[in-house]
């Protein structure tokens, strides 16, 4: 049965892009044939999906059997406006089957699939639901993305509560970036002493696809 693996992160520009495809060149390293989805991507200028184009060039590198798919089955959802869901749709109801009928095309051909979120867990999509949502929507286990800046603690704490309370699977990854260097002075410490596992996406990419596929 193919895994589904949801991707979702603290905030806005916490590096989910980058980290889909991390994921998705370490999975195919290991023999796996891999897909990719953003179900929903905001902020397309021109019909131009700049995140999907980006997952597009990369899946079809990994695996020759997705070598007919184009950018809207990446991203099957587009807005024009850089917004939330519900803000750039003018909240129009979220098409669920069209997101689950372009998965499950991809699922003929793949071992796992990545799946990119956008924005944080409670990003509105519409009246009716959130991006914490979609992962159960979808049967997905997820991988929180936080960052490393003073803030990291609270923002953690509060998503990884959030996915503890709607029972979803998950593990947590560090991105830390140029400039937070500090991280190790004054965030890590509290994560270290409360025996939170301190997985970062620089040094341990392996581990959390393990993890990951464990769930």
């Amino acid at each position: 049965m193919t895994k589904r693996i949801f991707v979702t992160a603290t905030n806005t520009n916490i590096g989910k892009t980058y980290i889909t495809k991390l994921l998705l060149r370490e999975y195919a390293s290991r023999g796996l044939k891999v897909g990719v989805i953003k179900p929903i991507e905001t902020g397309v200028i021109n019909g131009y999906a700049e995140d999907a184009e980006e997952l597009l060039e990369v899946v079809k590198e990994l695996n020759t059997k997705l070598w007919h798919l184009e950018a809207e089955d990446i991203a099957p959802i587009t807005y024009d406006i850089a917004a939330a869901p519900f803000v750039a749709s003018n909240n129009t109801p979220l098409d669920l089957k069209k997101i689950l009928t372009k998965i499950e095309e991809l699922e003929a051909f793949c071992d796992i699939i990545i799946i990119e979120g956008a924005g944080g867990l409670y990003v509105p999509i519409d009246e009716k639901y959130m991006m914490i949502d979609l992962i159960s929507l979808l049967g997905a286990k997820a991988l929180l993305v936080t960052h490393c800046s003073l803030g990291c603690i609270n923002d953690t704490l509060l998503s990884k509560k959030a996915l503890q309370e709607r029972k979803i699977e998950h593990t947590v990854a560090f991105n830390c970036k140029e400039g937070d260097e500090n991280f190790s002075e004054i965030s890590e410490p509290y994560f270290l002493k409360t025996d939170f596992r301190v997985l970062k996406l620089s040094r341990d990419i392996d581990i959390i696809c393990d993890v990951l596929y464990n769930l």
